[in-house]
């Protein structure tokens, strides 16, 4: 990943509404990158997709479980953005009994092509999909990366470590140490 700021797209969501009656009470909202990371330092990670194993046994779930030690280092918000649409995204969240890392959805893999992430994962089966990393992102500007070793596609191992919530919190509280 070479960019400096993130890149400006249009991500298509999917937002509960109370006045929508029904059994599926949600309607389409557009969010940009702006309303994401705009004035916010936040940790953005990015895995190869929703419900999977890694994914949903360690990296979002400690994710969840550290985020007020995040909160205790200067970070406002945690997202994690994939290359799945709304439906999938929500689904997941909903399983996972989400309640503070908020879900980005990259249906297109716009983003996720536009930072130099998208990999081809057709060795199983998922097509074009995010190479796992994490970044801290200050006003829209990244500051730290953290990618995974390995860069391909149809890599044959699903590299995980430098991009875990606990490897970005150590590195967020070195920091803070440093800087004292």
């Amino acid at each position: 990943m070479t960019l400096r700021t993130v890149p400006d797209v249009t991500f298509k969501t999917r937002v509960r509404d109370e006045t929508i009656e029904g059994p599926n009470p949600f309607r389409w909202e557009d969010k940009t990158t702006a309303d994401f990371f705009g004035g916010k330092r936040v940790i953005l990670f990015s895995l190869p997709g929703a419900f999977t194993p890694t994914c949903s046994t360690y990296q979002l779930p400690d994710f969840e479980k550290l985020y007020d030690e995040f909160r205790a280092e200067g970070i406002d918000e945690i997202y994690c953005i994939s290359v799945n649409d709304a439906f999938v995204m929500n689904a997941w969240g909903k399983s996972q009994g989400l309640v503070n890392v908020k879900l980005i959805p990259d249906g297109s893999g716009e983003f996720t092509r536009k930072v130099g992430m998208l990999v081809a994962k057709d060795n199983l089966g998922f097509g074009m999909r995010s190479w796992r990393y994490a970044a801290i992102v200050n006003d829209g500007t990244f500051e730290k990366l953290f990618v995974e070793e390995g860069f391909s596609d149809n890599c044959e191992t699903d590299p995980y470590g430098a991009s875990s919530p606990q490897n970005i919190l150590e590195s967020l509280k070195a920091e803070k140490i440093a800087a004292e």
